[in-house]
């Protein structure tokens, strides 16, 4: 059920299936409860054995045959190596908190983003640019796709396993609690903004060196406008006017080079 319905199991654990997402599940801080291999998968344990073989950590290594893998299997083909996972749970104080001396908080805040490879995309653009934390909120009627599903995890490439994330905090409480812990919240808008509403910033016209959390709305509707408005500032991509808005992974994208840009003038 963890690997084909994507769904955690009583304790938890969620599936991750291909030699990538295992090793990178291996290599992440959260729990890993077991293994399983099928025969032609065996060719994948050289590979982990570094991870499996350490005798400070017992982990359960399961066998099945490959015609039994194919049909637990989420990939048309599969690669024949899965594991069960626990991901780690952070609280608000854990992702608030800079990591180390030198990196300020830089949180991206999925509302809403329903599709799973965006969801997957978004982290990973994300922790490749020097995210520090992430958040998966509903928003409205929409809710984010689980970032640990198998689809998400796979677009993630394992991000999802190693990036602190915090998952079902509303966004008013959410807004509050960063306004509380002085942390900026940038709302991503397509909108036009109205005579005296807030400004609509460029990337390049928000300071990205201080504690920051981007705010990325859903595929079609954007973030609610009263939460858009809730936010410190608002901040949209300039582009054609014969294109209307980007895909929230590609936005995401273009919005964190910048923040990267900026921030690695302080390394």
């Amino acid at each position: 059920m963890a690997l084909r319905g994507g769904l955690p199991t009583e304790s938890g654990a969620v599936g991750v299936e291909g030699p990538r997402l295992v090793e990178e599940a291996l290599r992440s801080a959260s729990p890993v409860r077991a293994v399983l291999f099928s025969e032609s998968g065996e060719r994948h344990h050289a590979r982990l054995a570094q991870y499996l073989d350490r005798r400070e950590v017992s982990i359960p290594i399961l066998r099945t045959t490959d015609r039994l893998f194919e049909g637990i299997a989420d990939t048309e083909q599969p690669q024949g190596v899965a594991a069960l996972v626990i991901p780690r749970s952070f609280s608000f104080d854990d992702i608030s908190r800079s990591p180390s001396s030198i990196a300020v908080p830089l949180i991206v805040v999925l509302a809403g983003v329903q599709d799973p490879g965006n969801v997957g995309t978004i982290l990973r653009t994300a922790s490749a640019f020097g995210a520090t934390a992430a958040v998966a909120s509903p928003s409205g009627q929409s809710g984010t796709a689980n970032p640990f599903a198998p689809k998400s995890l796979r677009a993630s490439a394992g991000a999802a396993l190693h990036l602190p994330l915090l998952t079902g905090m509303a966004l008013p409480i959410l807004l509050a609690q960063f306004r509380a812990t002085g942390i900026q919240t940038l709302a991503s808008s397509s909108r036009e903004s109205p005579e005296g509403d807030q400004p609509l910033l460029a990337p390049w016209e928000v300071d990205w060196r201080q504690p920051v959390a981007l705010l990325i709305g859903n595929e079609g509707a954007g973030l609610p406008e009263e939460i858009e408005r809730s936010a410190d500032a608002r901040i949209r991509i300039p582009m054609s006017s014969s294109v209307e808005s980007l895909n929230a992974a590609a936005a995401a994208a273009v919005l964190f080079y910048e923040a990267a840009r900026q921030r690695s003038s302080l390394s």
